[in-house]
């Protein structure tokens, strides 16, 4: 019996391809409600995040959140209109060019952007209706002016400065969040074990895949806007 290639075996799910649930036991949103001063009991890291995370306890209730650089345990945080670092503040309270972490993309959703170790989204526009926000990328986003979020840059800049020297450190940074890795190239492979496998015909072979391949097809580009070089 053939092998299965390595897409349809991640596919079906087994341990070797599925994060444990346990690693992703933290939740970062914070409170929907708006006033009050909360704080922060707990600094610690998390195998999955790439942020320190911050335990924070808000009215007899905690949450977490992606530590600010230069957060402190037992810091007090508002959720005012004051433009301070950890405070959670509504985009349209919030000055032009003020940098900001864990916005929401929807109001009172709890933070969907930026939780990555050393980002931030800075305030670019402000209009009667929405809110735009510069994104690292310089890529603008408009959202709506109700939305909520932290003042600050993530904690955890410089994280990639250091190299990572030795393939153990980097086999278990990929187990943590069940990555595959590492990662061999497709054309590398048998015939058998991938479509791009064999050293015959590599160039005929299309890396688009159809939309309606099946899993062990469904290999290389999938749906791409563009292909080739950009200009």
């Amino acid at each position: 019996m053939a092998k299965r290639i390595i897409v349809q075996r991640r596919g079906r799910g087994t341990s070797t391809y599925r994060v444990s649930k346990k690693n992703f036991r933290y939740e970062l949103k914070y409170s929907p409600e708006l006033e009050g001063e909360a704080e922060v009991i707990k600094l610690f890291n998390s195998s999955v995040h790439s942020a320190p995370l911050a335990k924070i306890l808000f009215k007899k209730k905690t949450f977490y959140a992606p530590a600010f650089k230069g957060m402190v345990e037992g810091q007090k945080i508002s959720f005012s209109n004051e433009i301070k670092d950890g405070n959670v503040v509504q985009l349209k309270d919030i000055p032009l060019k003020t940098k900001v972490y864990n916005i929401e993309s929807r109001p009172r959703d709890g933070g969907t952007f930026m939780k990555t170790a050393g980002s931030h989204a800075t305030i670019h526009k402000i209009t009667e209706k929405s809110i735009s926000i510069m994104f690292p990328s310089k890529k603008e986003k408009k959202l709506n002016k109700n939305c909520r979020a932290m003042i600050g840059v993530v904690a955890g800049a410089g994280r990639l400065d250091k190299p990572i020297i030795k393939a153990g450190k980097q086999h278990y940074i990929k187990k943590t969040k069940s990555k595959l890795w590492p990662r061999t190239s497709a054309v590398k492979m048998n015939a058998i074990d991938h479509p791009f496998g064999s050293g015959r015909a590599k160039n005929p072979k299309s890396k688009i895949a159809k939309r309606n391949a099946p899993p062990g097809k469904r290999v290389g580009l999938i749906r791409p806007r563009r292909t080739g070089k950009k200009k």
